[in-house]
């Protein structure tokens, strides 16, 4: 099992749990919206860093995108193994190849 799958179990795990004591039971509780706000700005926060080429903070923001990430997920019910299960699908296809079937 990989650090993802750890993970998305952990967040799965704590969407139980009392908002009270538990972030992301707490981001959970304020619904899905809310969850993809917070990766959004994680995700901003993530391109300001790649842009100033500060390794390091952009290894800290690229963690905190994923954990967000799988919050979404979470919030929205989408399983960590479906998005693993699509990136397969596409592996070894050409990207502008996979484009041009989504957009016809």
């Amino acid at each position: 099992m990989s650090i993802l799958n750890d993970l998305a179990a952990t967040i799965a795990d704590r969407a139980k749990a009392d908002p009270d004591s538990s972030w992301t039971a707490k981001l959970l509780a304020k619904g899905p919206e809310k969850c993809a706000e917070k990766f959004g700005e994680e995700a901003i926060e993530a391109v300001i860093e790649a842009v100033k080429g500060d390794q390091e903070k952009l290894t800290y923001e690229a963690a905190d995108v994923l954990y967000h990430l799988l919050v979404m997920l979470q919030a929205r019910d989408v399983a960590l193994d479906d998005v693993l299960a699509e990136l397969a699908r596409r592996q070894g296809l050409s990207g502008i190849a996979e484009k041009a079937a989504r957009d016809s």
